[in-house]
């Protein structure tokens, strides 16, 4: 990638970080969802582990794992969603194409504004469930790395798929950057084991990266082991995921062009 091209995707990042220097409640919403999910869930996982029984302090663990990292999905996909939602909130799409700025330096900025934003809301939640609960994602290892990457991966895959609907229907499609990944919870395996489902159902969830992700994350807190075969298949379907949707949103973001829909999107 040029030097010219980093400059323009820095650009873009630079002018939604100065949103943020002199708007503390923008900064507190960063953190507000994920802390009080982390401090809800919280509290029932404090209530699992007073329990006389070492399987209900044991799920008490996994419960507080499951929300932390689901929030790195959400907060990756709602960091992209909403950068670009801003764009078109202040009528400066149009203006940033005159630009010589390309549709992936676009994309390219908004993953970058997506990982500062999820960065900034999912630590603190980390910190405070330790320092609240003495619970410590960190103690699933390096391997905590490969599963931030493949939630991120998914939440830029799936954000990818809501601005182009956005692109395609405007105003009308803005609720889905707030709620896709919400109603793909329940088959994401997020607090309980794709085995649970019913069996129809499995084959969906084997389908989503997040299910893979957790799996894995039950088997290294459980049994202390790391299961590579879950990771892979998370970042395979990764790849799938980003793959379809980003073609997606560029087959969308050039009829939008030819439409003119970009100077007038949102109205």
């Amino acid at each position: 990638m040029s030097a010219l091209a980093l400059r323009r995707i820095w650009g873009l990042m630079y002018r939604h970080l100065a949103l943020y220097r002199r708007s503390w409640p923008r900064v507190l919403e960063l953190m507000y969802w994920p802390v009080l999910q982390m401090v809800v869930w919280g509290f029932v996982t404090a209530y699992l582990a007073g329990v006389q029984n070492n399987v209900a302090s044991v799920a008490a663990g996994v419960l507080l794992g499951g929300v932390l990292l689901w929030e790195v999905a959400v907060r990756s996909q709602m960091g992209f969603a909403i950068s670009f939602l801003e764009e078109i909130w202040s009528r400066n799409l149009g203006h940033v194409f005159v630009s010589p700025l390309r549709p992936l330096e676009l994309v390219a900025g908004l993953i970058g504004m997506s990982m500062i934003r999820m960065l900034a809301g999912v630590i603190p939640a980390m910190i405070l469930a330790f320092m609240l609960y003495g619970f410590g994602l960190w103690s699933l290892g390096p391997v905590l790395v490969l599963f931030f990457a493949a939630l991120m991966a998914m939440g830029w895959a799936v954000a990818l798929g809501v601005t182009a609907l956005i692109l395609r229907h405007g105003a009308g499609a803005e609720p889905l950057a707030w709620s896709v990944l919400f109603g793909l919870t329940p088959f994401a395996a997020v607090f309980y084991p794709v085995s649970v489902l019913p069996g129809w159902l499995q084959p969906l969830a084997w389908m989503i990266p997040a299910a893979h992700v957790f799996e894995g994350m039950r088997a290294a807190l459980l049994q202390g082991t790391i299961a590579w075969g879950h990771l892979a298949a998370a970042f395979a379907l990764d790849l799938v995921w980003l793959a379809g949707l980003g073609w997606l949103f560029l087959r969308q973001f050039q009829g939008a062009r030819v439409r003119g829909a970009l100077l007038n999107i949102g109205e």
